[in-house]
């Protein structure tokens, strides 16, 4: 398994929103962490980061918790639930997921989002759906 959690590592590495963001994925079984360093390019108009970042972040975080557990083809997230606990002006953001319920056609994975200092600063939960898509070079599975 370590080398399907290796592969979807790269996948995520070689997407191209990730060049704007340049966050960072470890995969383990059902379970995903990324980090990511705050730029004020994330921020809106008050200075604080922008709620797209937040979700980003926990939306990956869960989908690559819940495709650890699938090895065949791509998972799709068919529903997303984020709550905003904090701003962030700055720093670097932890976000850490696992899977917390799977059946044959659902897996539903639950993320929190830390700051630097460790605190909580948004929690999300997904359900996620195996997809038609093979996980492949063509999707960036190498």
């Amino acid at each position: 398994m370590d080398e399907h959690y290796r592969k979807l590592e790269r996948m995520y590495a070689s997407a191209p929103i990730n060049a704007i963001y340049q966050p960072t994925l470890h995969i383990y079984e059902g379970q995903a962490e990324i980090t990511m360093q705050v730029r004020a390019e994330f921020f809106h108009p008050a200075q604080a980061l922008h709620g797209s970042v937040y979700f980003k972040m926990l939306d990956d975080a869960t989908f690559f918790a819940a495709n650890s557990l699938v090895t065949e083809v791509f998972v799709l997230t068919t529903s997303f639930n984020l709550y905003l606990t904090r701003p962030v002006t700055g720093g670097q953001l932890r976000a850490v997921a696992r899977v917390v319920h799977r059946s044959r056609n659902l897996i539903i994975a639950e993320g929190q989002l830390f700051d630097e200092q460790g605190r909580q600063v948004a929690r999300g939960s997904g359900t996620f759906m195996r997809s038609q898509t093979p996980l492949s070079l063509e999707v960036g599975y190498h």
